[in-house]
């Protein structure tokens, strides 16, 4: 029984580091990476699908992304998506591909992106909290209902926090990691 919520709280914590290693993914840092422009919305076909499933994307070079789209019509549809986007990148199209060219981060874009590294940080730790306080409430309800001791609640407990606490480590370590890549000249 003890051991069930334990395993739970664990999966659900692995979940959302996993969450946050996603979001930090599609940050713009100084480095080209497919997962920026993996999931923009491109118009085709008279439905929406994410760019990775129109087309090929990979990095030709540190500063520049290629976009190889499997259907030569769906050019100008990737450029405007890829225009469209939040990201402040401007396409080029040769023919068949599209070069997607990084230009360099500004200082106070690099602050701003480093900021919101900081607040995704912040609130995964919230959500482990959180998953550690429903875990724990739960553990109550055992107690409440004798189904555990005293004794077994409190080491139960004392495991959830060391998940918490090592989880949480994990998390600031991350952040600090992407904080140093985006501030990286």
């Amino acid at each position: 029984m003890l051991d069930e919520i334990y395993k739970d709280a664990q999966m659900r914590m692995s979940k959302t580091l996993q969450v946050l290693h996603n979001e930090l993914r599609k940050l713009r840092t100084g480095r080209a990476s497919p997962a920026l422009v993996n999931d923009l919305p491109v118009s085709c076909y008279g439905s929406t699908s994410p760019l990775n499933q129109v087309a090929n994307v990979g990095v030709q070079d540190p500063r520049t992304l290629s976009v190889t789209p499997w259907d030569k019509q769906l050019v100008p549809a990737i450029e405007r998506a890829i225009m469209e986007s939040s990201l402040g990148l401007n396409p080029m199209s040769a023919g068949q591909v599209i070069r997607i060219p990084l230009p360099p981060l500004t200082e106070e874009r690099r602050r701003e992106l480093a900021k919101t590294v900081r607040g995704d940080g912040e609130n995964t730790k919230i959500a482990l909290r959180n998953i550690r306080r429903d875990a724990i409430g739960t553990l109550r309800d055992l107690l409440k209902d004798k189904e555990v001791s005293e004794d077994d609640e409190h080491r139960a407990q004392d495991r959830l926090q060391k998940l918490t606490d090592q989880n949480t480590t994990e998390v600031d370590a991350i952040i600090a990691t992407k904080e140093s890549e985006i501030m990286e000249v």
